[in-house]
């Protein structure tokens, strides 16, 4: 029985708590037969010791009509609770049930301050069939209880130990009721944890914070560990609505609303997010800094409308408010991010921007606590307004500003060179890169421009170099580099052929450069040449993503949504395959709105490639889709 087992394993703890390991091993090491030893020399082992082994030989062999015979000696010998353990066990599986109550008597009688062993005499009662003695014994043990912290832990342990956890659940609850001084809402949140009743240990947890809001943290801990391991979000779902409920009931209660942030953030839901940390702020008068913080998580996780919200948010304090010019600057990064990384956008938004980004400079100076304002308008001018000149000039300007923090200046290098690369200046951009990598070797500021230059290497067909350069990136500390190197380092490998020839890969190379320099229609006809070279080639399959990316980005997502097909169908088995899959459903979700079409693909993409870097979020999104996450109105 799953109580005997566990009863078993207790008993190993207790001797851990009172004997250490050595003395384990001594206890539960098997007899060891030697050769007798030569005459004049006998060995005589203490009889204690060998008691001892010979009790817990028998016991591990459950041999408990032998063993019961060697614990009751020891016993007698030896008042000891570990021994009394073993003999009360060994009296219950023998069914001996009136000589195991004369022994709990005979324990109480001896420690009358002990609750644990009442609790052995309901067990015994409990294991004869008396079961309404067992629950007047149990219910005694309640009513008698001590009001002091450690008497009320030794007797919710105690029926834990014998599986009565309802009993141990009321012994916390009466703690509560009997004691001035304490309060077990932890204990009894950690003990809801312990039988899967989240619901309670929510509820308990919460009434811990509710007690003493200095707790906060405390709880949050112990829920992070339950939340990580909640893939289906059912701790998360209980733990927000209890939270909302609360929020809404005691909305003067701030450190709910820290919660419900806190859980928040933990979930990506920075909508909730948001509006929880703009209702702290104002309660708890802090002049934006805590939405500021939330702005900068909205950023790096993409969420640049959530942003651009909070950003304004802060900006709306006027000029006066301290974060005033760091948020400006914030919101000119959240909105050029938004354009920079998405495919919908106007020529508008684009002079719109520009213009933002020229008056900032214009009201602020171009200093060091602007240049990251610099390195954007460089970037937006280059690549999206084809304003090279104004580009390199804005940029050259920031690496020459004094003072300005070593590693930014290395950003704007690494700018600078992308722009260059862009308009043809493969050398000069070269060098760039290089000075980079060789001022911050170790750092990923350095390990970015490394990637860089080794990609430009791969442009221009170098590409022993650049794998050399890829390989040693692959460790690199950036995830994200890492994963690109290895992603380069493979297209290398995979695609040059068994003559080492290398045809295929440097027109596959000069139709990325194109697509960098954004002549799309040239890199296509570029792209389309590869087909032309012979009837099959590993590197087919990039081929058609790389279209496909194209032809996203032309907003031709029919056309798109059939090369990612063919990669579906035809090279399942490929590199390529999880990532055209990913983009696929993205496509079905976003552009064409076919739901149920988009859930397939997402849900084939978790089946399939369960080790693919895309399986998080689509599962994600599948759960969205299939309404997991629908938001009460706060």
């Amino acid at each position: 029985m799953l109580y005997r087992s566990f009863y078993i394993l207790m008993l190993i703890f207790s001797l851990i708590v009172h004997t250490g390991f050595s003395q384990i091993d001594k206890i539960l090491k098997p007899v060891e037969i030697h050769p007798p030893p030569p005459p004049g020399n006998i060995v005589q082992q203490p009889q204690k010791d060998s008691d001892q082994q010979l009790a817990a030989q028998y016991f591990q062999n459950k041999e408990y009509d032998k063993a019961v015979v060697l614990y009751e000696k020891l016993y007698n010998k030896k008042k000891s609770s570990i021994f009394y353990t073993y003999y009360l066990f060994c009296l219950v599986e023998l069914k001996d049930y009136k000589e195991a109550e004369k022994l709990v008597k005979k324990q109480i009688k001896e420690f009358p301050g002990r609750p644990k062993y009442k609790v052995d005499l309901g067990y015994v009662y409990t294991e004869s069939g008396e079961i309404n003695k067992s629950k007047k014994e149990f219910e005694n043990a309640l009513k008698n209880l001590t009001p002091k912290r450690q008497k009320v832990i030794e007797l919710a342990n105690a029926f834990l130990y014998r599986s009565q956890t309802d009993f141990a659940i009321a012994t916390y609850h009466r703690g509560n009721q009997i004691m001035a001084d304490y309060i077990f809402y932890l204990e009894l949140g950690n003990l809801y944890k312990q039988i899967n009743n989240y619901t309670m240990m929510v509820e308990e947890y919460l009434n811990y914070v509710d007690y003493n809001y200095l707790n906060r943290e405390v709880v949050q801990h112990r829920l992070q560990s339950v939340i990580s391991d909640d893939p289906d979000k059912v701790v998360s779902e209980l733990l927000r609505r209890s939270l909302l409920k609360r929020v809404q009931k005691e909305p003067d209660k701030y450190y709910f609303s820290e919660m419900l942030l806190w859980l928040s953030i933990q979930e990506k839901d920075f909508e909730l997010a948001l509006t929880q940390a703009k209702s702290i702020d104002r309660r708890m008068n802090e002049e934006g800094s805590r939405v500021y913080e939330l702005a900068g998580l909205c950023v790096s996780n993409q969420q640049y409308d959530i942003a651009i919200e909070a950003y304004n948010y802060i900006l709306k304090k006027g000029k006066v408010n301290y974060l005033y010019i760091d948020a400006k600057i914030g919101l000119l990064n959240a909105r050029y991010l938004k354009i920079t990384e998405s495919i919908d956008y106007s020529e508008n938004d684009l002079i719109e921007l520009e213009n933002e980004y020229i008056s900032t400079l214009e009201e602020y100076g171009e200093n060091a606590s602007t240049m990251r304002i610099m390195q954007y308008l460089g970037h937006l001018q280059a690549f999206y307004l084809d304003k090279t000149s104004e580009a390199t000039d804005i940029l050259y300007k920031a690496i020459e500003i004094p003072n300005a923090p070593p590693e930014l200046i290395a950003e704007c290098k690494i700018e600078l060179a992308d722009i260059l690369l862009f308009t043809g200046d493969v050398w000069e951009a070269k060098l760039l890169y290089a000075q980079v990598e060789k001022a911050f070797k170790n750092d990923p500021v350095g390990h970015y421009a490394k990637f860089k230059n080794a990609k430009l290497s791969f442009y221009i067909g170098e590409f022993d170099w650049a794998k050399a350069q890829l390989d040693v990136l692959k460790a690199a500390t950036s995830k994200l580099i890492a994963n690109d190197a290895l992603r380069f380092s493979v297209l290398i490998s995979d695609n040059i052929d068994m003559d080492s020839s290398t045809v295929a890969l440097e027109i596959y190379g000069r139709a990325d450069l194109l697509l960098y320099r954004n002549q799309d229609e040239l890199a296509l006809q570029t792209l389309d040449s590869i087909f032309e070279l012979s009837l099959w080639h590993p590197i087919f399959d990039e081929v058609l993503l790389k279209k496909a990316e194209i032809k996203i980005k032309q907003r031709d997502f029919e056309k798109a949504a059939e090369y990612l097909t063919m990669i579906v169908g035809d090279y399942s088995y490929d590199i390529t395959a999880d990532n055209a899959l990913f983009l696929l459903a993205e496509l079905n979700e976003k552009e064409f709105h076919d739901t149920e079409k988009a859930m397939q693909l997402y849900q084939k993409l978790m089946q399939d490639y369960p080790a693919s870097l895309f399986t998080v979020e689509a599962r994600k999104r599948y759960r969205s889709l299939r309404g997991d996450f629908v938001e009460d109105e706060i």
